[in-house]
């Protein structure tokens, strides 16, 4: 009857044993990463869908500096435009990007706008967190979504106020950062492991035959440039990048609440625990009668109330109990075996957790 406690997982899935993973998909290089880029620009070329310049004066304010910068005097002037609607841009300037690469933008309505459809970004400066410009973004808008309405209904699907522009921006400035003249790289492990860490610090120094790397925490592991003889740092990650790594991960359930889902690791491990669930289930039915006088009679009509109360009980899993702690294959034995929704399923996971008897680290989304 072990298995009967198994009933807890709904479309899991995992594999027995880890696989060896490459070090560059485990590990972010000290150095090696984007910086983010946002700036505020105007999307013309709207059918009609654009901001409502009383409710957006800041859209009517950076179109009048875009024209002036073009030599169109507007001073004083009073124009209302459906056409155009103000934006937030943003990117990511991927490491080592050089000037005059492209990379892709996001545009975002921050007005009353309701569909950048059809639109043009015009030239907009992107800042990093240190005020330059390292980029340029102009194009026309890929939006995700669509909007109609009429005069007394409307219907929108998707996010047609959001949008994208490949390679819709131009490097104008690089990053200054001498990578070649790095002495020493960290490496940054994603998920945090001591054991994985001293895998990945015992794999190196196997790869070069002398102590160059070093785990420093949990999370990071040195690797000493000078130490490996190779000189270039992008040799040394070039090399030390495609070495593989079994990893360690720890024990770990996770729920998704609002889609049912239940995934869990080769790890998790229950301890002895009995468990009873069932669905109980109470209906209370209302079908009023009305009576009428008979004909030529006096009287009223009266509508007389009728209900009516039953309580059922579905049959549940009944009692289970698990005497040692299950493994993998007894989970899979016990979701085959047993038909629970999976609603049920992760109600009965979470009181198992709070019993204690269940050993991973429990997440909820």
């Amino acid at each position: 009857m072990r298995f009967l406690a198994l009933f807890l997982f709904s479309m899991v899935a995992f594999s027995a044993a880890a696989a060896p993973i490459r070090i560059k998909d485990l590990v972010e290089f000290d150095g090696v990463r984007g910086n983010d880029l946002v700036g505020y620009g105007l999307v013309v070329g709207l059918n009609g869908t654009g901001d409502g310049i009383r409710n957006a004066p800041f859209t009517e304010e950076i179109m009048s500096n875009i024209l002036e910068r073009l030599g169109v005097n507007v001073t004083g002037e009073s124009f209302r435009p459906k056409n155009v609607a103000a934006v937030f841009v943003t990117a990511t300037l991927p490491p080592f990007a050089r000037a005059g690469s492209q990379i892709d933008v996001s545009v975002s309505a921050i007005g009353d706008a309701k569909s950048l459809l059809g639109g043009t970004l015009v030239m907009t400066p992107l800042n990093a967190a240190d005020g330059e410009i390292y980029a340029v973004a102009q194009g026309t808008i890929i939006a995700g979504g669509a909007s109609a309405e009429g005069a007394a209904a409307s219907v929108v699907q998707g996010v047609p106020t959001a949008g994208t522009i490949p390679a819709g921006a131009r490097v104008e400035r690089e990053i200054a950062f001498d990578f070649g003249g790095l002495s020493a790289v960290r490496l940054a492990l994603r998920s945090p492991d001591f054991t994985t860490a001293g895998r990945i610090e015992a794999v190196i120094n196997e790869e070069f035959g002398r102590q160059v790397a070093v785990m420093t925490d949990s999370g990071t592991v040195a690797l000493d440039i000078a130490a490996t003889r190779m000189g270039s740092p992008a040799h040394v990650l070039g090399r030390v990048e495609n070495l593989l790594v079994e990893p360690e991960r720890r024990a770990r359930v996770v729920v998704d609440q609002r889609s049912g889902t239940i995934v869990m690791g080769a790890d998790v491990r229950i301890s002895r625990v009995a468990v009873s669930q069932g669905n109980l289930t109470l209906r209370i039915e209302e079908a009023p009668v009305v009576v009428q006088p008979n004909p030529f009679a006096e009287g009223d009509t009266v509508v007389v109330p009728r209900s009516s109360a039953t309580i059922e009980e579905e049959p549940g899993i009944g009692m289970a109990e698990i005497d040692e702690a299950s493994s993998l294959s007894e989970v899979v034995a016990g979701l085959n075996a047993l038909g629970v929704s999976p609603r049920d399923m992760i109600d009965i996971l979470k009181s198992i957790n709070s019993a204690g008897a269940l050993h991973a680290e429990f997440l909820v989304r």
